[in-house]
């Protein structure tokens, strides 16, 4: 009986708390899934406009640029920065410099997506306090991938994707599910992507989910909505200088770079003294420090930590030859300077090694295009007529005629007669001609008749005469 009255009194106050708090997750949800409105609380100051763009591949170089930007914009008073973004992606540790840069930036920001924003591209976008698309635009697959194949890196890369999307969405009060979801194939969100498929949203799914606040043809309709119309409008573009160093620091020449580098010092090695392939090797090093050291990603330590390393190989070659400590300790420190000023580390503090793998990445192609080019060159080479005349590409044997010295095949047989005594060696006359002989061993006098027995190069034997 006491048990009925509870449950009869208890029951419905759990059932109502219990709705209420569905009602309040669904109403927190479908919040965090509603588009934001497309202006800002209080309004926008009456600074310029800057529109930086964001596009082509996402390195090094472009977080760099973002940073020069929005200090521009920061010191021009800017009232709004808009983002003009066409990419597909790019370095993961780039991306999460630009990000902390939006999310840290001193004024509002908008991310007017201009047809492509995946994978790092999509990391960015999140980034900023709005999201603007076009028609036909799209934002998502965001997996990692590593290679020139795109295989998906192993989950602990992925982990640390998706734990960048979730905070990144949840910064700017957007649905992290579906920022996730973008990463993992194996999330699932209902009613927008089953498990199997990295989510990709056009403009239109976007708008929906809210992850985009709206649809919108151009930068100045964007200007025109944010109320910023008739504002002063700073089209930012990269430097001349910029735009040399980031085509300089892409991961596909560093590692052309790094391959002169290594491919230059390994043939000048082959071929000691200052020579072409040196001469490759210098300047293959000079275009691979001076944009990364330019751009504020090399260190000097690691500049020096370099020039120690190849000094330590050149010692093992020349003064200490074999293979030793100095020959170990120089390759060790040449891959660890490589490596370091592939990775944006302050003094001896590195990133997450998530971060390091792209430049573990780079380095480990350029060292197997080195061999694919060592074994191309020693097998093509010499079928070149050009090249095949600076290098010995037959064997020079006796029976062909070649021979190291000067040889008396023609006088085996011959009898002679000693000019000299033999003990074992003297002269000895052949004809006409005056010759270097020598004994098995025996004494032989001053004239004494001799016969020739055998003759191995230049050297004649002799004996007396029965």
């Amino acid at each position: 009986m006491v048990c009925h009255v509870i449950l009869r009194n208890v029951l419905p106050v759990l059932t109502a708390a219990f709705g209420m708090a569905l009602l309040g997750a669904a109403g927190a949800d479908a919040q965090s899934r509603s588009p934001k409105p497309l202006s800002f609380e209080g309004g926008l100051e009456g600074g310029p406009v800057f529109v930086v763009p964001i596009e082509g591949l996402i390195d090094n170089a472009l977080a760099k640029y973002v940073d020069r930007a929005l200090s521009d914009a920061e010191g021009a008073d800017a009232s709004l920065v808009v983002f003009h973004i066409d990419t597909f992606g790019g370095l993961v540790d780039a991306a999460d410099r630009i990000r902390k840069s939006l999310l840290d930036a001193g004024m509002p920001t908008v991310a007017f997506i201009d047809k492509n924003a995946a994978s790092a591209g999509a990391l960015i976008s999140y980034a900023a306090d709005r999201i603007v698309m076009v028609p036909g635009a799209s934002i998502g697959a965001a997996t990692v991938v590593e290679g020139v194949g795109g295989e998906a890196a192993p989950d602990k890369y992925q982990s640390y994707m998706r734990g960048l999307m979730r905070s990144t969405a949840e910064a700017n009060g957007r649905d992290p599910t579906i920022a996730e979801s973008m990463v993992d194939p194996e999330l699932e969100v209902a009613g927008v992507s089953e498990v199997g498929k990295v989510l990709t949203l056009s403009a239109k799914e976007a708008l929906e989910l809210g992850v985009a606040d709206g649809i919108l043809e151009s930068p100045e309709e964007v200007l025109r909505t944010f109320g910023k119309g008739s504002a002063e409008v700073v089209s930012h573009r990269e430097s001349g200088a910029e735009r040399v160093l980031r085509f300089l620091g892409s991961p596909v020449l560093q590692s052309v770079l790094m391959l002169m580098m290594l491919g230059g010092l390994y043939f000048e090695l082959q071929t000691p003294g200052v020579g072409f392939a040196g001469l490759i090797a210098l300047v293959g090093a000079l275009l691979f420090f001076a944009p990364l050291y330019l751009l504020g990603l090399v260190q000097a330590w690691e500049i020096v930590v370099f020039i120690i390393g190849i000094s330590l190989i050149l010692v093992e070659v020349f003064v200490l030859p074999g293979f030793g400590v100095a020959g170990i300790s120089g390759i060790v420190l040449t891959m660890l300077a490589l490596v370091a000023s592939l990775v944006g580390n302050v003094g001896l503090a590195f990133p997450p090694f998530v971060r390091v793998t792209p430049a573990i990445i780079t380095l480990a192609a350029a060292l197997v295009m080195l061999v694919v080019l060592g074994a191309f060159a020693g097998r093509m080479l010499p079928q070149i007529h050009r090249v095949s005349s600076l290098v010995l590409t037959s064997e020079l044997t006796s029976d062909a005629g070649y021979t190291s010295a000067a040889t008396h095949s023609e006088f085996l047989g011959m009898v002679g007669r000693t000019l000299t005594p033999l003990r074992p060696s003297g002269a000895v006359r052949l004809g006409s001609r005056r010759v270097d002989a020598i004994t098995d061993g025996e004494f032989v006098d001053r004239d004494t008749d001799v016969q020739v027995i055998s003759v191995r190069g230049s050297r004649v034997e002799v004996r007396p005469v029965a």
